[in-house]
């Protein structure tokens, strides 16, 4: 089974992903092919650079092809890119301050990079 996890609900990356998703990714039992996370709202800090967590997310999701997504206009608001909100949605906001491998996008942006996978399971925490 594929899945995508959308983070959206306060503290989910803090709790679920890093003391449950994360550890059972990098000891290779998850039980599910995780192909992409999208983050929102103050979920993103986990993915800010010289974060543990998001470090070793960054190398976990490097080793398994796992797409990494913050919410470009949450991202803005808390100074983690490079952009204003008018360009949000078109792709143009950039990332910065965030672990290897992040991009910043919207909706339009993750249809687009999770395009080529299907029957995949989209589960919001």
């Amino acid at each position: 089974m594929k899945v995508a996890y959308v983070f959206t609900t306060d503290m989910a990356s803090t709790f679920k992903l890093n003391t449950m998703i994360l550890p059972q990714l990098e000891a290779g039992n998850h039980g599910a092919e995780v192909i992409g996370m999208m983050f929102f709202d103050d979920n993103i800090h986990t993915l800010r650079s010289g974060d543990p967590f998001g470090e070793r997310l960054a190398k976990v999701a490097k080793e398994q092809g796992i797409l990494l997504m913050a919410c470009d206009q949450c991202a803005v608001r808390r100074g983690l890119a490079d952009g204003d909100f008018e360009q949000c949605g078109s792709g143009h906001v950039k990332p910065k301050g965030l672990v290897e491998g992040v991009h910043v996008g919207c909706f339009p942006q993750l249809y687009a990079a999770l395009s080529g996978a299907s029957d995949v399971q989209v589960i919001s925490l």
